[in-house]
């Protein structure tokens, strides 16, 4: 998973940020997942990073919208 900062997000259009968007998703699903079945996560901070890059997806998106 590739951490996504602020610039490269606005360098996208729309269909790549939704593209990203839905991997990433995906990727928290089961980083989750393996969390609560009582495994230990590949890197603790990955779910936070996870979490941050979708809220800058999200933020980006609704700036454009504007």
């Amino acid at each position: 998973m590739a951490i996504l900062r602020s610039e490269e997000v606005r360098k996208m259009n729309s269909d790549e940020r939704q593209d990203e968007l839905d991997k990433l998703v995906m990727e928290l699903i089961r980083e989750r997942a393996v969390t609560s079945a009582g495994g230990a996560p590949e890197s603790p901070g990955k779910i936070k990073e996870i979490r941050r890059t979708i809220a800058r997806i999200k933020t980006i998106q609704t700036e454009s919208k504007k």
